[in-house]
């Protein structure tokens, strides 16, 4: 699996939904086109909400991952 450098890490772990995507839609504006953006969150349903919320902006999920009770996106900003 390729390594991904996050441009920005946000912080959601505690936080539950909608909470988690109102954030990410906050932070993925405060870095450019092409940068990735890493979520970690600890609300199992922000699995769901991520996809949901890439597909209806059309910014790139890149990758997302479990461990240690703890769910961790990479996003691209792409417009």
């Amino acid at each position: 699996m390729e390594v991904l450098k996050a441009d920005l890490v946000l912080d959601c772990k505690g936080v539950l939904c909608p909470m988690p995507v109102i954030r990410v839609s906050q932070a993925i504006k405060t870095i450019g086109v092409g940068q990735i953006l890493e979520v970690q969150t600890t609300d199992p349903g922000s699995r769901p909400d991520m996809e949901a919320w890439s597909k209806q902006t059309g910014h790139e999920l890149l990758a997302s991952q479990e461990g240690n009770r703890v769910f961790t996106f990479y996003v691209r900003r792409t417009k």
